[in-house]
């Protein structure tokens, strides 16, 4: 959710049970000011809250000029001091995905541990693995992104040369449009767009439909939607990542996600449905 509308946006979200105190919110208003100057953002966005077992991570993303590419993640214990996260490369995802299992702890430092028996001839050979938190939380911010951050149909441009910037002219989808999954799509690179035929492709408008719809999504039920404060408000919730939690306003261009959570994925959903 963006910087300059984070009291209100928490306000929306806040039927999840997600909330910031009064001295989170306060610090944040500044120190996300400073940070975007700092490091030259053309904006900022509070992505949300990662629970540990000694420390919570709160996360903020920094955009540039493509919002799709040119965006950094950075964490944070208190909400003042900022800390870089690493860019997720292949090697490091197969390495959390292989080396670190169950809570956060809420150290950067903290080094897990996998010990693995590999057969190697006639011999059997121990494989250890170690990867450290920071590695852990940069891979898990990035899959949450990858594969659940939304926004609607319209509120981001793709211009010929590639740009995916704010669509400035956005005024929000209507009532009926925000009661269908077809107008929220995923603010990740496509993965089904090139697997439409050729009459879909025709129905679609290349500035605007450049993004997976989260009616594509495979299992079918892994969204919530609902409309919350007296019907005035879109809300959709993932029930593949449990705390991630999006809202929109319809006829305005307020919109938003945030997740709260332990950065833990629901590999139970296929048998929940």
């Amino acid at each position: 959710m963006d910087s300059n509308s984070l009291s209100y946006s928490l306000e929306l979200v806040a039927g999840s049970g997600y909330t910031l105190n009064v001295e989170q919110r306060t610090a944040l208003q500044t120190s996300l000011v400073i940070l975007q100057k700092n490091y030259k953002f053309d904006r900022v966005v509070f992505w949300g809250k990662i629970l540990g077992l000694n420390e919570d991570y709160f996360i903020a993303q920094g955009r540039g000029e493509d919002e799709m590419k040119d965006k950094k993640n950075l964490y944070s214990f208190n909400c003042m001091d900022w800390f870089l996260l690493p860019p997720a490369t292949d090697s490091m995802i197969e390495e959390v995905s292989r080396g670190a299992k169950g809570r956060f702890i809420g150290d950067p430092s903290h080094v897990y541990e996998h010990h693995e028996i590999l057969r190697q001839g006639k011999r059997d050979e121990e494989v250890v693995t170690k990867v450290k938190e920071e590695s852990r939380l940069a891979v898990t911010v990035h899959q949450i992104d990858e594969e659940v951050s939304v926004v609607p149909r319209g509120a981001f441009v793709k211009s010929p040369h590639g740009l995916v910037q704010v669509n400035r002219s956005f005024g929000g989808l209507s009532h009926s449009e925000a009661r269908k999954l077809d107008n929220f799509l995923h603010f990740s690179k496509p993965k089904n767009l090139k697997k439409k035929s050729i009459l879909e492709f025709g129905d679609l408008t290349p500035a605007l439909d450049f993004l997976d719809a989260l009616s594509d999504d495979i299992p079918k039920g892994s969204w919530s939607l609902q409309f919350e404060c007296a019907s005035k408000v879109c809300v959709l919730r993932s029930l593949l990542w449990l705390g991630l939690t999006f809202y929109h306003v319809p006829m305005t261009p307020q919109h938003g996600y945030i997740y709260v959570g332990d950065g833990t994925k629901n590999l139970d959903l296929p048998f929940m449905l």
